[in-house]
């Protein structure tokens, strides 16, 4: 009874073991051919609509095999992603396939490291500089391109370096990656964009209330410093505007800490209010500033001498302009540049005038003043730029980094405004007097400027993507209220002629797969193995005959019935 059971017992074990031995052979070869090489993050193009017109990268799930620029002429790319590292970019080449709308599966831009605000980029200056001018120009063309196909920015390291060198060489070999040669596929498993709803804006605003007299009835004039402080870039996850406008924050935030050691004391508690305004929505028209003024009553609009707005104040030389939209000959506009003219040439440097009127019909505004001036409400803006900046630029931008910014322009144009609202609301006029001196306790503080100029270059700020409760806002309103009386925040929605989509980084998956040729390969190795396999089971447990059996012809009817 036991050696009959035997049999049965060795053919189910040997059964059972080369079975599971194919299915572990199945498996590793599977795992070898799907095993990723490298695995990036990577930062999706902007997508937003402008009065209904698209514009940006429309897409964001990819899955194609990748190619460099070394591709035949002719060649079809419509499943194919470029990886393109920016030192080896020609514009004239992307500019003429977007325009020419030529079919592409992908793009993948890359970076070098040193403008990553990550990691701080510690490379040679003219490195820096050779790189600004290139991206600032493609980022322009990308910007105010509809494209209908994945763009992607990553940064160089070593295993995307090591990638895209084995691709350059299969490219130049003759022998780009497809279905049947193989090679590098990239894919992003991510759903596809929607619209964001409700984009939220966040206005914050602080005052420092000046010394009313016993008896005096009537409200104390208003001086406001205004500061947009969100940014705009082709990346919204990369980028945090250093210079535009994370300057003008921080000189906004140095100015508000050294007035409060003046306000503090009721001894030099000027008789005048400050307003200070951290605006949002400043690449969209000023959204925000117009929403957070229009939020004003009337009596608190006329107490208001007159605004400055800091834009971009630190990567200047020697000379700084005064935007303004009524004329020159304004007594208001005299005053305040004549204020500012006196302290700049004390301190060795120049500052310009420029005057540009305001079409109340046009709903595009090129400077933040310019929101005041449709009110009635005298300003001026502080800024380097020269030229009045078309629509979503001058912005920030992927090249507008801590690199760039020159932490010493802006302690000079913090000194600048200080001074000269000091001397305006203490009635020092034209006189050679120096009320934050250097060295003494009411001094420019450049520790203070350089921490909160490095928090600013590491916190990516494009709106809609900050929320009303996100960490960065809740901590400007935490820092102006530890230099004024009373901070006030305003939630609005963004409003206008910009419609924004999600999805603005992902993980890139590189994968290296065999061709269709190894493919075929494989798959006769492992039919002749399971057909040997298969044979050996038979001849083991039923014999050779039944194996022979399986493969004889069957007797035909004919001969079945005789």
């Amino acid at each position: 009874m036991a050696n009959s059971k035997k049999p049965g017992g060795l053919r189910e074990m040997l059964e059972s073991m080369y079975s599971v031995i194919a299915l572990l052979f199945i498996l590793v070869a599977c795992v070898e051919l799907c095993d990723a090489a490298a695995a990036v993050d990577v930062y999706r193009l902007i997508q937003y609509d402008m009065s209904g017109s698209p514009f940006g990268s429309r897409f964001a799930a990819l899955n194609h095999h990748a190619a460099s620029l070394h591709f035949p002429p002719g060649v079809d790319l419509s499943r194919t992603v470029l990886i393109i590292p920016l030192r080896e970019l020609n514009i004239t080449f992307v500019r003429e396939y977007i325009n020419q709308k030529n079919p592409l599966g992908g793009l993948l831009v890359l970076l070098p490291e040193v403008l990553s605000f990550k990691t701080g980029g510690n490379k040679q200056v003219h490195e820096k500089e050779k790189m600004k001018n290139l991206l600032a120009e493609l980022e322009r063309l990308l910007v105010h391109s509809n494209i209908p196909y994945p763009v992607y920015f990553a940064f160089e390291n070593d295993e995307i370096d090591t990638v895209l060198a084995d691709i350059k060489k299969n490219d130049l070999m003759g022998q780009p990656a497809t279905a049947t040669t193989g090679g590098y596929k990239f894919v992003i498993p991510t759903a596809e964009p929607k619209k964001v709803a409700s984009p939220t804006m966040t206005n914050i605003q602080g005052w420092l209330s000046g010394l009313k007299t016993d008896g005096d009835a009537n409200q104390l004039p208003t001086i406001a410093i205004v500061a947009s402080y969100d940014t705009f870039g082709a990346a919204p996850a990369l980028s945090v505007g250093s210079d535009s406008n994370g300057s003008g924050i921080v000189a906004l935030l140095e100015i508000a800490r050294l007035f409060s050691l003046l306000y503090s004391n009721p001894k030099t508690r000027g008789r005048y209010n400050l307003l200070f305004g951290l605006t949002s929505g400043g690449p969209y028209n000023y959204n925000g500033t117009q929403k957070w003024l229009r939020s004003f009553d009337q009596r608190l609009r006329e107490s208001i001498d007159y605004a400055i707005c800091l834009n971009s104040i630190g990567s200047w030389d020697n000379e700084l302009w005064i935007h303004v939209s009524k004329p020159p000959e304004n007594a208001y506009i005299k005053q305040i540049f004549e204020g500012l003219s006196n302290v700049a040439e004390e301190l060795d440097l120049k500052v310009g005038l420029k005057h540009k009127k305001i079409n109340i019909s046009n709903p595009r505004v090129a400077w933040e003043h310019e929101q005041f001036s449709r009110l009635r409400v005298t300003a001026a803006t502080l800024s380097e730029l020269s030229v009045t900046p078309e629509l979503l630029e001058s912005t920030g931008g992927l090249f507008d980094t801590r690199q760039y910014v020159n932490e010493t322009a802006i302690v000079r144009g913090v000194k600048l405004v200080a001074e000269s609202l000091a001397r305006h609301i203490y009635g020092h006029q034209g006189k050679n007097i120096q009320i934050f001196a250097d060295e003494s306790s009411l001094a420019v503080n450049p520790a203070y400027i350089r921490s909160w100029l490095d928090v600013l270059s590491q916190t990516p700020r494009v709106a809609p993507f900050l929320s009303k409760d996100d960490p960065f806002v809740m901590a400007l309103k935490k820092e102006l209220a530890g230099h004024v009386d009373e901070v006030n925040v305003q939630h609005e929605t963004l409003e206008g002629i910009f419609t924004f989509y999600d999805s603005t980084s992902a993980r890139l998956n590189i994968y290296q797969v065999a061709s269709v040729t190894f493919d075929l390969l494989l798959l006769l190795v492992l039919g002749s193995y399971l057909i040997v396999l298969f044979s050996f089971l038979v001849i083991t447990t039923r014999g050779l005959d039944d194996l022979i059996s399986l493969f004889r012809r069957p007797p035909s009817r004919k001969l079945k019935t005789a």
